[in-house]
């Protein structure tokens, strides 16, 4: 999307030019935009606008964290699994809602399984991947506070004299030469086959080892490490009855100053990639190991936002019809920008662009069935609901 080489004079003229064209057409509309207050702090607009050629619509919301709440929740409440974000939100009794992370879509045991950072009531759903981009939240008895940054998966097993095993990943499928952590917010069992290694801890002690055809049932009141290749030695180093500690979690991939400590999240969900940050276009497709083509290709998008005046934003773009025509990450991050966002990032587009409000969903999902099951959704409840 962006490059580092020189542009020479006459070309530059041109560009800014062409941008300060893009530039106008977006005030035009938002000029004649109207958000309408469905509830106390909940505002909702709907926006069509040319771009490139082609009407796209929109659909917005525009919160006030200091009347309504953000929650990130997982289809049937589990770590796999796919539901209709229409039935997340009202499961939850949520006011309105939108899809969120990318995920594994399949027809086996492991579809839902999110694609990223997943965190819901503060329990790690599955390990950040890619140092993607994610939204995390923190709700305060006044308050929702939101940020964006980069993450990566750290875990290890603890024992003895300070001896560590390192964990590879949490709530997945188990590969070769892998170790994987499962919590009992995943599923009953492990899910796991062939040759392997599993270890069950209940209450912080081994109190089993070995059952190299996996599915171990995974305990209310711990945990299952699963090992297969040459990992299986390390978990061998254990013993019955001997106490362990789990130290697991997301870690910021880069050396900034998280804007939310990760101790305080709550909810998370990854997307890629970010859109803007610190009020300029920055889509760094690159760094989190996406494709220019997804960037570019005009699709339906759904993304989120914080707004200058301390409000969040909920956008949703409907496309593939001759009705809306999708949207490239680049046009969408700098209509974004002209609607005062700060920091911003794209979340999983295509057929499973959904936002929810009031009871119905008011955009239009573009897989010919309607409206797709999808691995998550971030909620919006109010914080004092009208009577």
């Amino acid at each position: 999307m962006r490059s580092d080489m020189p542009i020479i004079p006459f070309v530059r003229v041109r560009v800014l030019v062409s941008c300060l064209s893009v530039l106008c057409g977006l005030c035009v509309n938002i000029s004649a935009q109207e958000f309408k207050t469905l509830k106390s702090g909940v505002d909702y607009a709907e926006v069509t606008r040319e771009i490139g050629g082609k009407s796209v619509n929109m659909n917005l919301l525009r919160l006030d964290l200091k009347k309504v709440r953000l929650d990130v929740h997982h289809a049937m409440d589990a770590a796999i699994g796919t539901e209709k974000t229409s039935s997340i939100a009202t499961r939850h009794g949520a006011f309105a809602a939108i899809n969120a992370g990318f995920f594994r879509l399949d027809t086996s045991i492991w579809a839902g399984d999110a694609a990223g950072l997943l965190m819901s009531r503060s329990k790690l759903l599955s390990e950040p991947t890619g140092g993607r981009t994610a939204l995390v939240l923190y709700n305060g008895p006044e308050t929702t506070e939101a940020a964006f940054h980069r993450f990566e998966y750290r875990g290890f097993l603890i024992y003895g004299k300070n001896e560590r095993i390192s964990i590879l990943g949490a709530n997945r499928e188990r590969k070769a030469d892998d170790l994987v952590l499962f919590t009992p917010e995943f599923h009953r069992t492990t899910l796991t086959s062939g040759v392997g290694l599993e270890v069950k801890v209940v209450k912080d002690k081994v109190v089993e080892i070995g059952n190299p055809m996996g599915n171990s049932d995974i305990p209310e009141n711990g945990f299952v490490l699963s090992a297969s290749g040459q990992y299986r030695a390390e978990l061998l180093k254990l013993k019955r009855n001997q106490r362990v500690v789990i130290a697991s979690g997301p870690t910021p991939v880069d050396g900034e100053p998280v804007p939310l400590p990760i101790s305080f999240v709550q909810d998370a969900v990854a997307g890629v990639p970010r859109l803007i940050k610190n009020g300029r276009v920055d889509i760094t497709w690159e760094q989190e190991k996406t494709t220019k083509s997804f960037v570019e290709t005009r699709h339906p998008r759904t993304a989120v936002a914080k707004l200058k005046d301390g409000k969040f934003l909920m956008i949703t773009v409907d496309g593939r019809s001759e009705v809306s025509g999708g949207i490239g990450l680049q046009d969408l991050a700098e209509y974004l920008l002209s609607l005062g966002a700060t920091d911003a990032m794209n979340l999983d587009g295509g057929g499973s662009t959904t936002m929810f409000v009031d009871g119905k969903v008011v955009n239009k999902p573009s897989d010919k069935e309607g409206e797709r099951k999808v691995s998550d959704a971030i909620l919006v409840t109010l914080r004092r609901p009208d009577r």
